[in-house]
């Protein structure tokens, strides 16, 4: 097992800078899970890591050692793409077993390590098999055990899930999460989907345009966002965000009127924020209540969708629209007035840079 540290770490594509600055700390052990939108860099990072793209600047270290100028190979790391990628002609076992016989290791190593790879998977009974006997998440597992083989100090995941079905999903992360359980060894996963990030991750890395927005534990970044970008990115459905000025503000709480008029309070701390600053007040969908003549807001259903565990309100708010989350039994009508509380030690406020006033 080994830590990864990187320190101002830059790509280019041509002219175009795809990673600007990357600096980055992972424990020996940890699973760190990086999302972001299309085009943020995640991808091309763990490819940087990896060495399957050059770094334009900056240093990767892996177990305390500089690997810029190795190859994959030499980086003590094995990595697991979004294809499978496995040989239809070969059985699992071959297919497990190639780069070690590829490496010239002993024969019987090889059995262990094979044997050993497919006991922690549980595909042991498949070994025999040739991949297109196998289902979707079988094949997936093949090519986790491919990785595991090889002994690394680090495991590199590229969206490893993104073709298995919804219900697959949802296993496989059950799987991937009792894998580094048993494993203990430092994992590094992309994925796009923030429920998985939250599902797995020691730590999430958000990524946007090739910067680092936050890291952090997923409920660290779920209930305080450092900006507006992770506030919207962290959480499904995804924060409701409500133009506003502040109108008294404290060390220990902010007054703030929104546009359609209402005054609400906000248990932050706004001693940098004046009165009449423009600001953005953030509330989740399960945080707003029924309810709430005082400190509340009155707004207008336009579509109720009820999914058995929650119903969800979509509503509107002035020119705001709003996403409501109401226990399943709550069955508003479209059309119908809607007064929703909105509690000030749950609510976020953020400046006009998009930054956010930290909690009181």
């Amino acid at each position: 097992m080994a830590d990864v540290r990187l320190t101002g770490v830059t790509k280019r594509f041509g002219t175009t800078e795809v990673l600007k600055g990357i600096d980055l700390e992972i424990e020996d052990g940890e699973f760190v899970v990086f999302v972001g939108p299309s085009g943020c860099g995640k991808s091309t990072l763990l490819r940087t890591i990896a060495g399957l793209e050059e770094a334009s600047g900056g240093e990767i270290a892996i177990g305390g050692r500089k690997v810029n100028d190795l190859s994959p190979s030499d980086r003590g790391i094995a990595m697991v793409f979004q294809s499978y990628a496995l040989y239809p002609h070969m059985s699992v076992y071959e297919n497990m077993a190639f780069g070690l016989k590829l490496a010239k290791a002993d024969k019987a190593e090889i059995d262990r390590r094979v044997r050993a790879a497919a006991e922690t998977l549980n595909i042991t009974d498949y070994l025999e098999r040739k991949p297109k006997a196998l289902s979707g998440g079988q094949r997936q597992r093949v090519a986790i055990g491919r990785a595991i083989v090889r002994e690394p100090q680090v495991f590199l995941f590229d969206e490893p899930l993104s073709n298995l079905d919804a219900a697959l999903r949802v296993r496989m992360r059950y799987e991937f999460a009792g894998l580094h359980e048993r494993l203990k060894t430092t994992m590094i996963y992309v994925t796009h989907d923030q429920v998985e990030a939250m599902t797995l991750a020691d730590r999430i890395v958000v990524l946007n345009a090739g910067v680092i927005e936050q890291v952090g534990a997923p409920m660290e970044l779920y209930e305080r966002p450092r900006n507006l970008f992770v506030a919207e990115f962290i959480g499904s459905p995804k924060m409701n965000l409500i133009p506003a000025e502040i109108v008294t503000a404290t060390a220990k709480a902010a007054t703030v009127k929104t546009a359609a008029g209402d005054t609400l309070k906000v248990s932050v701390d706004a001693s940098t924020a004046k009165a009449g600053d423009k600001v953005t007040l953030g509330i989740r969908p399960e945080h707003l209540a029924l309810g709430g003549s005082s400190g509340g807001i009155m707004t207008q259903v336009t579509f109720a969708e009820t999914l058995g565990h929650a119903t969800y309100a979509y509503a509107t708010y002035g020119e705001t629209a709003l996403t409501v989350q109401l226990p399943g039994d709550v069955r508003p009508q479209t059309g119908k007035a809607l007064a929703l509380a909105v509690p000030a030690e749950q609510a976020h406020l953020f400046d006009t840079g998009g930054i956010a006033f930290p909690r009181a």
